[in-house]
């Protein structure tokens, strides 16, 4: 398909290589680097619901309830010893104060015995406060580096989020928006986590300039990740 090395895992996921180090990338958009038995995820945006509320734009205010169920269920699967959160893990700065105690106590539950890393971005620029975990600007793992905003130019070893990457694939006549991982090999850029977290293109300009090689799609299905060539993506 392209330069990517991968392969189909048995439980529906797609195992790829970035910067020499293999990482299963799951149907819920989270990443899972069995070497280092950490799960990286990004963009939770937990309470956007209750921000839209706040502003009269009325949506079922359980977000933060299903973003937090899935990833108690990623963490259970991979029996992960570390999550990384890729920053935008809370949607402003008064989500702590808006959320729940019974999803405060969730977050709790996930991160025991565990480590749990917030990597800051710009929704959550002062990480988790009193919730569970620790802040970091970035955090390295061997070759990997990971962020929540990518770099401009060439990032060997880069995992990131921030951008949200979305494609509309054409099959059979029909055709469907999903959520996407997008890599070359050489960086990785992971789809939001959150229930409510939207989607940019991946043929948005802001994507330009940020592959060395025309990437791989990884695009979400219900039970799989679809592999998916760059050419094969119609504009939205």
């Amino acid at each position: 398909m392209n330069a990517v090395a991968f392969s189909l895992t048995n439980d529906g996921g797609l195992s790829i290589e970035v910067a020499g180090v293999w990482a299963a990338l799951l149907p819920s958009g989270a990443a899972f680097i069995e070497a280092e038995r950490t799960l990286v995820c990004a963009d939770l945006h937990l309470e956007k619901g209750s921000a839209y509320a706040r502003r009269g734009q009325l949506l079922p205010p359980y977000d933060t309830r299903e973003t937090l169920r899935r990833l108690a269920a990623d963490v259970a699967s991979t029996q992960a010893e570390r999550i990384v959160l890729l920053g935008d893990t809370l949607h402003d700065g008064q989500a702590r104060d808006r959320m729940a105690l019974q999803d405060a106590k969730a977050l709790d539950v996930i991160a025991r015995s565990r480590a749990l890393i917030w990597i800051v971005g710009n929704h959550d620029p002062d990480g988790p406060g009193g919730l569970a975990g620790s802040a970091l600007d970035e955090l390295r793992i061997g070759p990997l580096i990971l962020r929540h905003e990518p770099r401009a130019g060439p990032q060997i070893g880069e995992l990131a989020g921030h951008l949200h990457p979305c494609a509309r694939v054409v099959a059979q006549a029909r055709s469907v928006r999903r959520r996407c991982f997008v890599t070359d090999g050489r960086r990785l850029i992971l789809p939001a986590y959150g229930a409510y977290a939207g989607g940019l293109s991946v043929r948005d300009a802001a994507f330009a300039g940020l592959f060395h090689t025309p990437p791989l799609i990884g695009a979400l299905g219900r039970r799989r990740v679809h592999a998916v060539k760059a050419s094969a993506v119609a504009p939205d």
